[in-house]
């Protein structure tokens, strides 16, 4: 299973939480991590989204439908992240675009099986893969992308 942890680009301080959207620099953003994903990922891949609107209209760059997770809004526990992209039963790929440190959390217990996090900076992402091996599964990091590297 290929797990792409994305965080929402750069959004408008305020009130309430869940209206912010992006600002015009978060849209550049999430426009380039897109199409540097549309280059890698498989035809068929899933992407699920918090209900914020920043991470609704960081997902929805992508140009294909996005299915809203209210589990993984802000607040979201690594066992809710984990849950709702089905890691690692899932087929394929799953972009889930979400929050910090909600997803540094759950790319770090991924990583180290530990309650520490690891910080994902506004618009980038941590693609993580999960091979299954004669001596356990492994945890591949494939990719870590950042909007101003692109």
């Amino acid at each position: 299973m290929d797990l792409i942890l994305w965080r929402h680009a750069e959004a408008e301080e305020g009130e309430p939480d869940l209206a912010r959207e992006l600002t015009p620099k978060g849209e550049k953003q999430a426009q380039r991590i897109a199409q540097w994903l549309l280059q890698r990922l498989p035809a068929k891949f899933i992407l699920l989204s918090s209900p914020a609107a920043r991470a609704q209209q960081t997902a929805e760059a992508l140009g294909v439908p996005v299915k809203t997770v209210k589990d993984i809004a802000p607040g979201a526990a690594v066992s809710a992240i984990l849950k709702a992209a089905n890691w690692p039963e899932q087929k394929g790929a799953v972009v889930l675009v979400g929050h910090q440190p909600d997803l540094g959390h759950a790319a770090a217990f991924l990583l180290a099986g530990a309650q520490t996090q690891v910080s994902i900076k506004k618009g980038g992402l941590w693609w993580l893969n999960d091979r299954a091996r004669e001596d356990g599964a492994k945890i591949v990091v494939r990719a870590v992308v950042s909007p101003d590297l692109l």
